[in-house]
């Protein structure tokens, strides 16, 4: 395909332009090869969401033999992952612009950022298992790049090794579930999952999906698979940070929604099972977000509660499929692919006024933070809007998508049979839980870091970043509110890719009612916020000016006035810390009280994944005890490694051997 072969030839005259200009130019010419590949694959998109539902994908081929398609599914998730990796590349231009004089780091991460732009394109277009594994691999392998830039640090190449070798866990499940389906069809085609699908029972295409669900719910980062999630975000770049949450663990959610369109599945029992699994990975998200001191791995673990709404909504989705209940099916996928563009919106914000804090104070460390709103008022104002949004609160994106769900599931409620309610009555507590602890999560993130006064010194000129570095943020903001405020546009766009899951071509009557409720309810919020500015304006037009006289605020019985009377991150969430501690797993350090006249004592607590720990450290010490048993195979003897290679050689050679041997003793056996 031309627009396909374009796409690739410009990747490629990118990466070479990146590596041969200079320092000063390499952020220019990424930006140039990401526009122009936005621009090719938007166009490529674009039309799949405006033909008929019957006319379900734009086909082709590249190399005469892998399939291409673009239908609207594929076109949503390309559509907002262009707009999240074209605002990343503006941010992350300015950003770098900090790491001058590491020529060779630059290009190689302009250009790892470019591969993984196109390795992404590609996983949305390519419907072939085997070239399908091969672009998956140049994705995990770019981000992977990406994400260990700064690596003489020894935690962020760590946290690069950790995401790599959990992502090609997740290619050995993609790897057998593909095998599985081309073993009985022969053939490597999307098309063969379908046809497999349509000649087993039930059972085994739940088994199969399970199989692709565990892959893609690695990418995705739903618990338990969401270890390396929390470790990779705060390690790369702000901007890859935000790209990694907005739009490359969303590769996960794109792939399990890709599986339901292709196997034949009991509706009802996948979405149970995706509905149970989502729940605890929303809750138990936000709960070991709201603990974080690391600014940025606090927004790691909400990334992980928002792929549980996500989940969620693709759970009752799922059930609506299963129970025929075709406004329950709607809400459910149109909630989860609006709430995965919402959460590519204001998460890629979050991380990016995140990334501008660190690059002004030197540290993401909440603690040592405060005040920020003094100097970096628009940054400030910026990270608000995005809380906001993520906490659900109109008039905001996060409270279309998030009301959709809410709609859904208390339609399922009133109209659903006894099992489905037992179901959806835990999803609806979960959602609500899930959104009280967030709004506790972003009180304490917003008046810790800007509010207040400096708990530690700020570095000299520590102060608003410059407007390159605001821009892409204004942007951002402008789609949140946009979203929030015009909520009839953004659905009717979302209705195309979920029509294509529910199967249906009219929309059901609930959900014009739904948007009147939610566009009522936008303009109800806007009318007060005016209404509010309007009567403070008024306020200080006809009021006489007074002499104002200020005096310090008492002080509680002390004479100076110290920083450390202020809240910290800790003690803002004690009482929720001690609710759930038995969840929980706290390292705590602190010093004793000794003496009459104490001197003065630190204390300091690091949250630890409770869930980490039994899943992955405990395995990996039995592990690494069972291998140690095989150390005196490396002995250091030149001569047992060569004896080491021709036992292997031997080995290699007798399996056919003997294998013909038991055939021909079968045989033989079967004849008398």
């Amino acid at each position: 395909m031309g627009f396909i072969g374009a796409i690739f030839f410009t990747t490629v005259i990118s990466i070479l332009l990146i590596t041969w200009v200079k320092e000063t130019w390499k952020g220019n010419v990424a930006i140039i090869g990401v526009l122009i590949n936005v621009f090719l694959s938007s166009y490529l998109a674009i039309p799949a969401m405006t033909i008929s539902f019957e006319q379900n994908y734009f086909g082709g081929h590249v190399f005469n033999e892998i399939p291409v398609r673009i239908d609207a599914l594929s076109s949503w998730f390309i559509l907002l992952m262009n707009f999240t990796v074209l605002t990343g590349i503006l941010y992350g231009k300015r950003y770098m612009n900090h790491y001058k004089n590491q020529a060779t780091n630059l290009s190689l991460h302009f250009a790892s950022y470019v591969i993984n732009h196109f390795a992404m394109i590609g996983i949305y277009c390519i419907q072939n298992s085997l070239a399908f594994l091969c672009i998956w691999e140049l994705m995990a392998i770019s981000a992977f790049l990406l994400i260990i830039f700064e690596h003489q640090k020894f935690a962020t190449l760590k946290a690069g090794i950790n995401y790599l070798i959990q992502s090609h866990v997740c290619m050995i499940f993609l790897t057998v579930g593909f095998i599985w389906v081309n073993s009985y069809t022969g053939s490597f085609d999307f098309k063969a999952i379908s046809q497999y699908a349509s000649t087993v029972s039930e059972e085994v295409n739940f088994l199969l999906f399970l199989c692709f669900f565990i892959a893609f719910a690695i990418k995705a980062g739903f618990v338990p698979f969401h270890t390396w999630l929390p470790y990779a975000h705060p390690a790369a770049p702000a901007h890859v940070s935000g790209m990694m949450s907005g739009v490359i663990i969303k590769l996960g959610i794109y792939g399990i929604l890709r599986m339901l369109l292709l196997l034949k599945l009991d509706f009802l029992l996948v979405g149970y099972f995706i509905l149970i699994v989502s729940i605890i990975t929303g809750v138990y998200g936000v709960m070991l977000a709201i603990v974080q001191h690391n600014i940025k791995k606090l927004l790691a673990y909400h990334s992980i509660e928002n792929i549980g709404i996500i989940g969620i909504g693709i759970g009752i989705g799922c059930i609506g499929l299963g129970i025929d209940n075709a406004y329950l099916a709607f809400s459910g996928f149109g909630g989860a692919l609006l709430h995965t563009l919402n959460h590519s919106l204001f998460k890629s914000l979050l991380f990016y006024a995140a990334g501008t804090v660190y690059q002004a104070t030197h540290t993401l460390d909440i603690e040592q933070l405060g005040g920020l709103i003094k100097k970096m008022p628009q940054t400030a104002t910026m990270f608000l809007l995005a809380a906001l949004a993520i906490c659900g609160l109109p008039p905001f994106n996060g409270f279309i998508s998030e009301f959709l769900i809410y709609s859904g599931l208390f339609n399922g409620i009133s109209e659903g049979q006894l099992p489905s309610i037992f179901f959806l009555v835990p999803a609806v507590f979960g959602l609500v839980i899930i959104g009280g602890m967030a709004m506790l999560c972003f009180t304490k993130a917003f008046g810790i870091i800007f509010l207040g006064t400096e708990r530690h010194p700020l570095p000299i000129g520590a102060g608003e970043a410059e407007f390159s570095k605001l821009f892409p943020k204004y942007l951002i903001a402008a789609c949140i509110l946009l979203i929030g405020i015009l909520p009839q546009f953004v659905i009717s766009i979302v209705a195309k890719p979920t029509s294509l899951l529910v199967g249906i071509i009219i929309l059901p009557t609930q959900t014009f009612d739904l948007i009147s409720t939610l566009q009522s309810v936008s303009l109800a919020v806007i009318t007060f916020i005016v209404l509010c500015i309007i009567i403070i304006w008024i306020k200080k037009t006809i009021s006489k000016p007074s002499l104002i006289s200020s005096s310090p605020t008492w002080g509680c019985g002390y004479t100076v006035p110290s920083s450390k009377m202020q809240y910290t991150a800790n003690s803002y969430v004690r009482s929720f810390r001690k609710l759930v501690g038995p969840l929980l797993m706290m390292r705590k350090k602190e010093g004793d009280i000794t003496d009459v006249f104490p001197k003065t004592i630190h204390s300091v607590t690091h949250p630890y994944d409770k869930l980490e720990s039994l899943l992955v450290d405990i395995p990996l010490i039995y592990i690494k005890r069972f291998i140690g048993r095989f150390r005196f195979l490396q002995n250091g003897n030149p001569q047992f490694y060569i004896l080491y290679g021709m036992v292997f050689i031997f080995v290699v050679m007798a399996i056919p051997v003997i294998s013909d041997i038991f055939y021909y003793v079968a045989k033989l056996l079967n004849q008398i």
